[in-house]
C-alpha cells in the first residue's frame, strides 16, 4: 500500500486539489433558484438512500400496528354494530310512537270538532281467514260498545260492529263482501249501495246507466241504512262504466289507506249536510293591451279604442250601425224595424246625396210637407143661419180620417190646394167663400 501511495503521490495530490477545488466552488456557486451546488449534490446523492430507509419503516411500523398492536380490534368491532343495531331500533321505535301520536292527536282533534259523540279504540288483531275482513279492537260492552254501530276514522269510514264483547268488539271492514252502506255522490247527488269486493276497493251498486257518474267525484253516507250519520266521506270513485243491468263503479276507500291502526266508534251519530264539491274559479286574467298609438289616441278621444277580441270589434260595430240607423237596443218600440246588419258603418254615402241601403229614409210626403212653403189660406165667412155648411177642401199631405189600411200605410201624393169658388149671398148682398 505504502509503495502504491509513493508511486501515484502526484496524482493523488492533484486529484485531491481537484475535488477541494471543486467544492470550494460549489460553495461558492449558486442555481438558478439561489441554491448552493455543493447543497444540491448533498441532497442529490442523500435522497435515495433516505427513500428507500423509510419504505422499511413504514412497512415495519405498519405491520406492527395493524398485525401485533390491534388483536382486539375484532371484537370492538361486534361491539359497535351492536350498538348501531339497538339505536336503530330505538329510533324506530320512537318514529312509531310518533305517528302513533300524531294520529291520536288526529282523531281527538276530529273527535272534538265532530257533533257525533265518538269512543277511540285502538286495532287488537284481525280475523284468522285468508280472505277474512275482520278486526278487533280493545273497547267493548263496557265501554257502551253495541252491535250495529259505526267505526270511521278521520279519513272516511271503516266498517260496522257486527260483535261486541265485554272487553273487545268486532269489526266488519268496509271491503269485506258481506258490508252493505248507503251512498250519494257528491256532485250529482246519485243515491246507490257500496259494498265490498274482499281486496282494497269497492263498489257502488244499483245506479242506473242513464245517471252520471264522474271519475274522481267523491261519495258520502246517505243515512239511509240506519248505521252511518249522512255526511261522512266513503271513497273516491277509480271507475265507472256501463254495465248490465246496472252501472259498474268501483270506489278507494278513503277510510282504509292510511291504515287501522286507530279507530273511533261513533256512539251517538249525528247527521251533517254532504259538502258542496270544490270547483275552479271561472274568473281570467287578462293582462292590459300593449301601449301603442292607436291606444294613445284613444285616450285623448280621438279615434275608437283598441279592441283585443272579435266579439269586442263585433260588438262596436253594431253599436254603430244602430247609430247610424238611429236604433237603440234593448228599447224596441211598437211598429220599429230592426236595423240593417249589413249596413257597412265606415263607408261614407255615395255621390248625390244617395244612401246606403239600410239607412232610414224619410217618407216623400213628410220630405214634400217639409220642403213646400206654407200658404196662405183664404179667411172663411161666417154661414147664414139655414144655409147649407160648405164642406172643407182636402188639405195637402193630410190623410182623411175614414180610410182604408192600404191607404194608411201607402205614401200620400202631395196635391195643390184647391178653393171652391164663392157663392152670392142674397141676403147680406156679398160673396161667401
Amino acid at each position: 500500500m505504502d509503495s502504491l501511495l509513493n508511486r501515484y503521490r502526484n496524482i493523488t495530490v492533484l486529484l485531491l486539489v481537484i475535488c477541494a477545488q471543486l467544492i470550494l466552488l460549489a460553495y461558492q456557486v449558486k442555481s438558478n433558484e439561489d441554491v448552493r451546488l455543493i447543497r444540491v449534490w448533498a441532497v442529490t446523492a442523500v435522497t435515495p438512500l433516505a427513500r428507500v430507509i423509510e419504505g422499511v419503516r413504514s412497512n415495519t411500523v405498519g405491520i406492527l400496528q395493524n398485525y401485533i398492536l390491534l388483536h382486539n380490534a375484532r371484537q370492538e368491532n361486534l361491539e359497535i354494530k351492536k350498538e348501531l343495531d339497538r339505536l336503530k331500533l330505538e329510533n324506530q321505535y320512537l318514529k312509531s310512537e310518533l305517528e302513533t301520536a300524531d294520529r291520536v292527536k288526529a282523531l281527538s282533534l276530529f273527535q272534538a270538532r265532530s257533533p257525533s259523540r265518538m269512543v277511540p279504540a285502538r286495532v287488537i288483531g284481525t280475523g284468522t281467514g285468508a280472505n277474512s275482513r275482520v278486526v278487533f279492537i280493545d273497547r267493548g260492552s263496557r265501554s257502551g260498545i253495541k252491535r250495529g254501530m259505526a267505526v270511521i276514522t278521520p279519513d272516511g269510514i271503516v266498517g260496522k260492529i257486527v260483535a261486541a264483547y265485554p272487553t273487545a268488539s268486532q269489526v266488519l271492514l268496509v271491503t269485506d263482501p258481506t258490508f252493505a252502506a248507503g251512498v250519494v255522490s257528491q256532485k250529482h247527488r246519485v243515491h246507490g249501495t257500496v259494498r265490498g269486493l274482499g281486496y282494497s276497493s269497492c263498489e257502488v251498486d244499483y245506479i242506473e246507466n242513464e245517471q252520471k257518474v264522474e271519475v274522481g267525484e267523491w261519495f258520502f253516507t246517505s243515512g239511509d241504512d240506519g248505521v252511518f250519520p249522512k255526511g261522512l266521506p266513503v271513497g273516491r270513485v277509480t271507475a265507472a262504466r256501463p254495465g248490465n243491468p246496472f252501472m259498474q263503479v268501483t270506489l278507494a276507500p278513503s277510510g282504509t289507506q292510511r291504515g287501522t291502526e286507530e279507530v273511533l266508534v261513533i256512539v251517538e251519530g249525528v247527521h251533517q249536510p254532504i259538502p258542496e264539491p270544490e270547483t275552479a274559479s271561472a274568473e281570467i286574467h287578462y293582462q292590459p293591451p300593449p301601449e301603442t298609438p292607436e291606444t294613445a289616441s284613444a285616450a285623448s278621444g280621438t279615434v275608437a279604442p283598441h279592441l283585443g277580441t272579435d266579439a269586442d270589434r263585433l260588438r262596436q260595430r253594431y253599436q254603430r250601425i244602430a247609430e247610424a240607423q238611429g236604433h237603440t237596443f234593448g228599447q224596441g218600440l211598437p211598429g220599429s224595424r230592426p236595423p240593417d246588419f249589413n249596413l257597412d258603418p265606415d263607408r261614407p254615402p255615395a255621390r248625390g246625396g244617395a244612401a246606403q241601403p239600410g239607412v232610414a229614409k224619410p217618407k216623400p210626403a213628410e220630405s214634400a210637407a217639409a220642403a213646400a212653403p206654407p200658404q196662405a189660406q183664404p179667411p172663411k165667412a161666417q154661414p147664414a143661419a139655414g144655409a147649407p155648411q160648405a164642406q172643407s177642401a182636402p188639405v195637402a199631405g193630410v190623410v182623411p180620417a175614414q180610410s182604408s189600411p192600404a191607404s194608411a200605410t201607402a205614401p200620400v201624393k202631395p196635391q195643390p190646394a184647391q178653393v171652391p169658388p164663392a157663392k152670392a149671398d142674397p141676403a147680406a148682398g156679398g160673396q161667401q167663400p
